[in-house]
């Protein structure tokens, strides 16, 4: 489970994904022209929906242009495996530059979902790419309407680690405000930033994941972020020695007008479960394995630092609906709190069977464990 120092030096992956129409081109078209983004790869659905003319240096082959910044700009009409490994495999050969970042631009009606899945489980890309960050662009204006309307923009703003209200300018405070505690209540731990045309500085944006490229070291709280859990909603205290920091405002929206619509967000909880006591591998294990076959499609994204029996460092898990990416063993303890944390973002499925289920098998493994002690102990030698 260890993470070793060549995954460190695995590929920074930026996935930007956002409704029709909220910004996403303008975004790209802003970022790349900042200092320190040369050596920048970027995988877009075609060229023609980006305006990228003014950037344009040379084509160096039918799907790749290089850019007067420097960036790689590729166009994948098919496969995302096949477009990031052709574009691996180029760079080895030298037919085009060194780039140590990659940013991928989805449709506007693109669940994200399967992206972060091909990027957490293909073999070579796992080894050759990380997923650094999930950026989701949310109109302004019009983003509040089309939450309402339309589920893949709520998993948009749901999966996201950082939030830009795009057209920033165009809306009213009250619009602006309004959308913004409807995003925290989404996803509580991605910051939100107002941007207009695209200007905001590449450094927000980037290095949300587990590695700090900057201090070489993994920031854990940075990366977990359950610290905006707690002002989100109420502690909820069990007598099985978990707890966990929900949030009500999913499922007790104001339906006080005849016309409201079923909002597709009242859908949606995040909440941070934390276990004071140790977990069994076994035991999370086979909570992972039940709720990914079972309830993985409600399993929207999951983050989570775990104390493990046996183990002196914490380990750190991620997954994505149906896929959990291989634990990483962490240096050490990011603070003198050494309890399990895990972040949950789900849809239509709540805490309670989340941190019932793990507690109940984590007590019937230890049961077992401590059960087998001690028949070896009573057995002559």
């Amino acid at each position: 489970m260890a993470l070793s120092n060549e995954q460190f030096e695995r590929v920074a992956t930026t996935v930007i994904t956002g409704f029709l129409g909220s910004g996403k081109t303008t975004l790209l078209n802003a970022l790349l022209t900042q200092d320190g983004m040369d050596k920048t790869a970027v995988l877009i659905n075609e060229f023609g929906d980006i305006g990228l003319d003014h950037l344009l240096v040379r084509e160096v082959s039918e799907d790749v242009v290089l850019l007067n910044s420097g960036c790689i700009c590729c166009s994948v009409r098919g496969d995302l495996i096949s477009g990031l490994r052709d574009l691996f495999v180029k760079r080895t050969r030298g037919e085009i530059p060194q780039f140590d970042r990659v940013i991928i631009e989805t449709t506007g009606l693109a669940d994200p979902a399967p992206i972060l899945h091909t990027l957490m489980t293909d073999p070579l890309l796992t080894s050759k790419f990380r997923l650094d960050s999930v950026v989701t662009t949310v109109d302004a204006v019009l983003g509040s309407g089309q939450l309402d309307q339309h589920p893949e923009s709520v998993k948009q703003a749901a999966v996201a680690d950082r939030i830009l209200m795009t057209k920033a300018d165009l809306a009213s405070d009250t619009m602006r405000n309004s959308l913004a505690t409807r995003l925290r209540a989404l996803n509580p731990a991605a910051p939100i930033y107002p941007v207009i045309n695209g200007d905001i500085n590449a450094d927000k944006l980037f290095n949300a994941g587990l590695y700090d490229p900057a201090s070489k070291s993994m920031d854990v709280q940075k990366w977990l972020r359950d610290e905006a859990y707690d002002h989100h909603g109420e502690e909820v205290h069990d007598h099985d020695g978990a707890h966990d920091h929900a949030h009500g405002d999913h499922t007790h929206h104001d339906h006080s007008h005849a016309n409201d619509v079923n909002r597709h967000d009242d859908h949606i909880q995040s909440f941070c479960i934390t276990f004071d006591e140790p977990i069994h591998w076994d035991a999370f294990v086979t909570w992972a394995e039940i709720f990914t076959q079972m309830r993985g499609e409600s399993l929207l994204r999951v983050k989570g630092i775990l104390n493990l029996v046996g183990e002196d460092a914490p380990v750190a898990i991620h997954a994505v609906q149906h896929i959990f990416h291989p634990p990483a063993s962490l240096p050490a303890w990011p603070s003198d709190d050494h309890r399990s944390k895990i972040v949950f973002i789900t849809k239509d499925l709540g805490p309670q069977i989340i941190r019932e289920s793990l507690y109940h098998l984590n007590a019937a493994v230890a049961e077992t464990a401590e059960t087998a002690a001690s028949v070896k102990d009573s057995t002559p030698d």
